[in-house]
């Protein structure tokens, strides 16, 4: 049994979790917001830690909340986690100029900034696929939750690939997080999602 529990063991990387690192669940990790999650850290202090799950896309569109882009291509929302859900976020790299106000995460990404200039953008036709993400809700963090999550093994921190993170999407993106962890991590892409079923 004990060489079992080796098996499965995660081999921490020793990154830190900061701004702009992306958080890759452990492969059996449960529930809707992080089975098999890929989540952008967006703040992180001494006080605690905010991000949004990349990879989990509702049902929902963009679209159906703003009339004036209703002609747009469709501009799906993900779930972004479980705190504020009826709060709408978004991160993009349209930089500053375009969307004034927003908060650098990391080189050319951005979180909020002001929506009626987004607003405008999009109705004018700006492009959104690829640069900006639409979330409902956050994951949020207190004060050492987060090193503790990380030490009991919930997570292990990646570091952030802005192609990835505004194009893909479900398992492809948490494989793809996975990847690029290197070798040490590939056979968590072979387990099933629910273990006792294995």
């Amino acid at each position: 049994m004990a060489q079992q529990q080796d098996f499965f063991r995660i081999k921490h990387n020793n990154l830190r979790p900061d701004k702009g690192r992306i958080l890759i669940s452990e492969p059996f990790m449960q529930g809707i917001f992080f089975q098999r999650s890929v989540i952008l850290l967006v703040e992180h202090t001494l006080k605690g830690a905010m991000g949004f799950v990349l990879n989990k896309q509702t049902d929902l569109l963009v679209n159906d909340f703003l009339p004036e882009i209703k002609k747009n291509p469709d501009i799906p929302i993900y779930l972004g986690g479980p705190v504020s859900t009826n709060h709408l976020f978004y991160i993009h790299t349209l930089g500053n100029d375009i969307i004034p106000d927003g908060m650098n995460v990391t080189d050319n990404l951005y979180c909020d900034g002001n929506f009626e200039a987004l607003k405008s953008y999009m109705e004018e036709g700006g492009l959104v696929a690829g640069k900006v993400k639409f979330f409902m809700g956050y994951s949020g963090w207190s004060e050492n939750q987060l090193r503790e999550e990380i030490e009991r093994d919930s997570w292990l921190v990646g570091h952030a690939d802005i192609r990835d993170i505004m194009r893909d999407d479900g398992d492809s993106l948490w494989i793809n997080a996975v990847n690029s962890l290197g070798n040490p991590y590939k056979t968590w892409k072979n387990y099933p999602k629910n273990p006792d079923l294995n």
